[in-house]
């Protein structure tokens, strides 16, 4: 089993490298989700409530980034400087003129930190701005994720589609599994609200103009406990005190993570929804593409703009190897390399890197020997070359047709 693992790895961080005599790195676009955060303050209001035991000490407050998150950020950026040096986009120690690097990020703490963190790891003599529309602890509409047009006919038609994925979705092995690491049933929200289980109950969809899609529900209260499980099995040394003293194997952890990230399967990646709510950040991306000068862009959101993103743009449905967050990992970047073939055309790279579980908990330093991991990933309809590259115009073509959906989308739906 270690040896396929390791060519796995092997062949997804090497996957650069085989191209590398016949094409010349022009640009790099990353999206990111923010790194390490404790459980941001909606939340934390009610975690509390939902076991007897206590939680880990967050070292930061309510959704800011914690400082093994800044840290692990940095390790990042780092990675990424000595793999673009390497691939001769970048100097060592380099100072880019105006216009070739670009970094922008979402108005709250952990975005605004991420950046920054990524940035003093990536160029550390450079002293980048970090682009934000506000002050911190406002959220910017591009990353909002927010229904920019509603009405009935719309909703109706998100409502069935989101129905559809929760119908298609059993929980139930993952809820048990969270209500004994949890102990649920002695917990105060419990004995509170009379509950033995949080399995089943009413769920309801919310649909607002320029609000997040959301549900209300025991899926939405369970969803507050595995996601801060998720962060403190990430920060805590000892992954049995993670789990309250339970020994859970590593599949176990994935059937609880499993309920974070099959919450915004459902709500975000519905073809209505995810239109709907990645309209602004498909057009951010594509723009970033097209800029001559731009060697590299850092544009940091969250997981909740990963997942629509990737939707609208049809990626093939995937599982990220070597990680218990097989969508979305914590600091998961989405990145599009720009390449320059020797045939004088363009031609896109497109993959998800991130660090694995265990280099997260180990807080291990990523080189080029010792690669975070890259995850090569497809959108459905288009054909790739031999060497796994997308012709740049045909990627540029899926954005805008992505971003034109949302226009069809509306005509559709405020038509009489």
């Amino acid at each position: 089993m270690r040896i396929l693992i390791l060519l796995a790895v092997f062949l997804f961080t090497n996957f650069a490298t085989v191209q590398a005599a016949s094409y010349q790195l022009e640009s790099v676009v990353v999206f990111s989700r923010h790194n390490l955060r404790a459980p941001t303050r909606t939340r934390s209001e009610i975690i509390n409530q939902l076991t007897p035991h206590s939680w880990f000490k967050w070292t930061a407050k309510g959704g800011e980034l914690s400082i093994k998150g800044g840290e692990l950020e940095t390790i990042m950026g780092q990675y990424f400087r000595q793999w673009l040096t390497k691939e001769n986009l970048i100097p060592e120690n380099y100072i880019p003129a105006e216009g070739e690097v670009y970094f922008y990020s979402n108005s709250y703490q952990r975005t605004i930190a991420t950046a920054q963190f990524f940035s003093s790891g990536f160029l550390p003599v450079a002293n980048v701005k970090i682009e934000r529309q506000f002050a911190p602890s406002r959220h910017d509409d591009n990353f909002k994720g927010a229904l920019t047009f509603t009405n009935e006919k719309f909703n109706a038609l998100a409502t069935e589609q989101i129905n559809a994925a929760l119908n298609a979705t059993d929980f139930t092995e993952s809820f048990k599994l969270l209500e004994k690491v949890i102990d649920f049933k002695n917990s105060e929200y419990a004995k509170k609200n009379n509950l033995t289980t949080l399995v089943g109950g009413d769920t309801e969809i919310i649909l607002k103009l320029n609000k997040s899609v959301g549900l209300k529900g025991n899926l939405d209260t369970a969803v507050g406990a595995a996601d801060a499980l998720l962060l403190q099995y990430y920060e805590m040394e000892n992954v049995n005190k993670a789990s309250f003293g339970k020994k859970i194997s590593f599949n176990d952890w994935k059937k609880i993570v499993d309920i974070v990230q099959g919450y915004h399967e459902i709500l975000l990646t519905s073809p209505a929804v995810a239109v709907n709510v990645s309209h602004p950040l498909l057009k951010i991306l594509n723009d970033e593409l097209s800029l001559e000068n731009r060697k590299f862009s850092f544009i940091c959101g969250h997981d909740s703009n990963i997942t629509p993103l990737l939707a609208a743009l049809g990626v093939e449905k995937y599982s990220l190897p070597q990680t218990i967050e097989t969508k979305t990992p914590i600091g998961v970047k989405f990145v599009i390399e720009k390449y320059l073939g020797e045939d004088g055309n363009e031609y896109a790279k497109l993959s998800l890197i991130y660090a694995s579980s265990e280099q997260i908990r180990n807080k291990t330093t990523l080189t080029l020997d010792n690669p975070p991991v890259i995850f090569p990933i497809r959108l459905n309809g288009l054909q790739q070359n031999s060497d796994g590259l997308y012709k740049l115009e045909d990627v540029q073509q899926r954005f805008d047709d992505a971003y034109n959906a949302y226009y069809d989308l509306q005509a559709e739906n405020l038509a009489a």
